[in-house]
């Protein structure tokens, strides 16, 4: 299959020369469509210093259907739904819907923009529409929830 042999090859390439700042790894052994990513917080954003754990799903069609991708640790972002699970952690991002998906971007340009966004927020196709008014309107308030949070659940500590 060729997505399998994409997948592995993209899997390679990311957990031997990942982007500055995250680590790749399969979820299970096993399952070649199901990864596990750890990102730092980017430098000069309200979430440095945190470590933050994403579940990556691709699908079986992939790369003709884009990946999902779900952050499983708690964050404050307006672009990062905090709801209740399922819908709990995942990302509205321009480039993953299916609309504006293109086969031939790779999963380390992926990566490399959700950590983009950490540090420049999108309040615009912001998915908590209370962060993204509080993000625009009142940036000191915004931070320093991010902070908090980044301290209660991205710290690394338990």
């Amino acid at each position: 299959m060729a997505s399998q042999k994409r997948i592995t090859k993209e899997l390679g390439d990311l957990m031997n020369s990942p982007p500055p700042g995250i680590a790749v790894a399969l979820a299970d052994e096993a399952n070649l469509y199901q990864w596990k990513v750890t990102m730092e917080g980017p430098a000069g954003s309200p979430y440095a210093g945190g470590k933050f754990d994403l579940s990556i799903n691709l699908p079986q069609n992939y790369p003709f259907k884009p990946p999902t991708v779900v952050f499983t640790t708690k964050i404050y972002h307006p672009n990062i739904s905090n709801d209740s699970p399922p819908n709990s952690g995942t990302m509205c991002l321009g480039m993953l819907k299916d609309s504006e998906w293109k086969p031939s971007t790779k999963m380390s340009a992926v990566l490399e923009f959700a950590r983009q966004l950490l540090k420049e927020p999108n309040p615009d196709d912001a998915v908590e529409t209370k962060i993204a008014e509080q993000y625009r309107n009142d940036r000191g308030a915004y931070e320093k929830e991010a902070r908090d949070w980044v301290k209660r659940y991205a710290s690394g500590k338990k």
